[in-house]
């Protein structure tokens, strides 16, 4: 076996995708499937799932295992149900990756609607990490299973962006839970690590920072952006590969826990 497959190799392996009909999520699946895993994704809408899982095998090609379950992630006796499911139709996973999490407007602080302001928190923060963490933890704890969890937090983790109150704040939860996680879960094999995407341009932010009518022409918040990361672009998919496979790989990082990774194009290192 070759050094870089024993590094970063996942044969034998279960990955589990929450958030799995999302971009992001959709390649991370796929770096995993190349690397040799069985992936499964999980997301609350099933239609999207399957269209994700198209979308992937269209670029990977035909011969991965893909699963699709659909669940909500923000209900402990749904996320038990489907950890069963997905157990016996693949193995108990190896790897957690919470990507559950999104933002829904755009506000000044004083007229925040406190009603989406939770919904926010919520699935950032519970759904999109609190509860699978626990799901899982308790189950590889029960079967004596060393295995990994990443979560995605954001760019806002670092440093408070205008109008998305509730996302900063939660994707902050996200990030001081998962130093949290791994310190307690450290005693028996399991770590936590999470990864801080920069900018990446998805459905969910196109119009933040692509004007709607000139596709090639950005936003007054995507100029911003672009003005304050080094290396003078947004982040492409693929550039998210690399990271999670080394995070997830229990021969590349079994002695890393508790920490993040920005992939970011320098965005934190910006100064003047």
């Amino acid at each position: 076996m070759k050094f870089t497959d024993e590094m970063f190799g996942y044969h034998n392996k279960t990955v589990v995708i929450t958030g799995g009909a999302g971009l992001i999520a959709g390649y991370i699946a796929e770096a995993y499937l190349r690397a040799g895993a069985a992936v499964s994704l999980w997301d609350l809408h099933s239609d999207a799932l399957e269209e994700a899982r198209r979308e992937i095998l269209k670029r990977t090609g035909e011969g991965f295992e893909l699963d699709v379950r659909a669940v909500d992630c923000g209900d402990s006796s749904a996320l038990e149900d489907v950890l069963g499911k997905t157990e016996e139709a693949l193995s108990l996973p190896d790897v957690l990756v919470n990507g559950v999490g999104g933002n829904r407007g755009k506000a000044p602080f004083i007229e925040q609607d406190i009603k989406l302001f939770e919904q926010v928190l919520y699935m950032n923060l519970v759904a999109g990490m609190v509860l699978p963490t626990q799901v899982f933890a308790a189950r590889w704890i029960k079967a004596k299973k060393k295995g990994a969890i990443i979560n995605l937090t954001s760019m806002t983790a670092y440093s408070p962006w205008s109008g998305v109150w509730a996302y900063g704040a939660a994707k902050a939860g996200v990030m001081n839970l998962t130093k949290g996680a791994a310190l307690e879960f450290a005693q028996y094999g399991i770590r936590v690590n999470s990864i801080s995407p920069g900018v990446f341009v998805g459905k969910q932010n196109h119009d933040l920072l692509i004007k709607q009518d000139e596709p090639l022409v950005l936003t007054d918040r995507g100029n911003k952006i672009i003005d304050r990361t080094p290396m003078g672009r947004f982040g492409e998919y693929r550039e998210l590969e690399g990271v999670v496979l080394f995070l997830g790989s229990s021969a590349a990082a079994n002695f890393i826990t508790g920490v993040d990774i920005p992939v970011d194009g320098g965005f934190l290192v910006d100064n003047i």
